[in-house]
């Protein structure tokens, strides 16, 4: 079975994002200059960065490579990202997403056919063309940030796993950054998804108004495609007789 190998990178804001190893390693070339990710194993790779302090979690389907400094925060990044001891078998019964910002880039390239709470929405774009895609705020980036056809505007929060109670906090907190300047006069809701909701979860947010939680599902299906479609042929047959006389 092969393993893949992610970087977890902490965020000043709480959150974590998820790299794969050689492609994060090819954008900062600063942390191994004497290899190139290209020409070197992963394997290897991951030594080297072992070798810097980098923290190694490992299941047989991933590498997790945590970024030096964030030792304190390894329960905190499993509450995020799955307990490694359990992901595997998690995945078995409930396939998801391998990276967060794969849930992101699918959830805004389709946002105008998941309705929320009844509500069709479309991404956030600001005055200067900025959409609603890791929308910047002074407390840390938005996952999503959409509208709807009456100006209000939904904040997403995102977990590519299971979701910890401290993302009702991290949803609060980007909700509360919007009403107080682009959404003064608008209705504000927040909508935090992932694969798994905690009971938990669920209490918390009665005591908190406008947020929707939701679970995601993946499904993957293939079809059949090796036999010839015969269905056309005449058709296909007299065209191509009318455009040869």
């Amino acid at each position: 079975m092969v393993q893949r190998h992610n970087v977890v990178i902490p965020r000043d804001d709480g959150g974590i994002e998820v790299f794969p190893l050689k492609e994060w390693l090819r954008q900062h070339p600063d942390v191994l200059p004497d290899l190139n990710p290209t020409g070197n194993t992963s394997w290897r790779l991951r030594s080297a960065l072992q070798r810097l302090g980098w923290i190694l979690e490992e299941t047989p389907n991933e590498v997790r490579l945590i970024q030096p400094g964030a030792e304190g925060r390894s329960s905190t990044i499993s509450e995020i990202l799955g307990d490694p001891s359990v992901q595997d078998g998690m995945d078995d019964i409930s396939p998801s997403f391998a990276l967060e910002y794969q849930l992101r880039d699918f959830l805004a390239a389709n946002i105008g056919t998941i309705p929320v709470n009844g509500h069709r929405l479309r991404l956030f774009v600001d005055a200067t063309g900025r959409d609603g895609v890791e929308f910047p705020t002074a407390v840390g980036p938005i996952d999503i940030l959409a509208t709807d056809d009456n100006g209000a505007l939904f904040v997403f929060e995102l977990k590519r796993a299971n979701s910890p109670d401290r993302a009702i906090g991290q949803l609060a907190r980007y909700m509360g950054w919007v009403r107080q300047t682009i959404g003064k006069e608008r209705d504000v809701y927040g909508v935090l998804v992932a694969r798994s909701i905690g009971e938990n979860l669920r209490y918390a947010v009665i005591a908190v108004p406008n947020v929707f939680l939701y679970e995601y599902k993946v499904e993957f299906h293939l079809q059949a495609a090796h036999e010839l479609d015969r269905s056309n042929w005449s058709g296909r047959k007299d065209a191509r007789k009318n455009a040869i006389s």
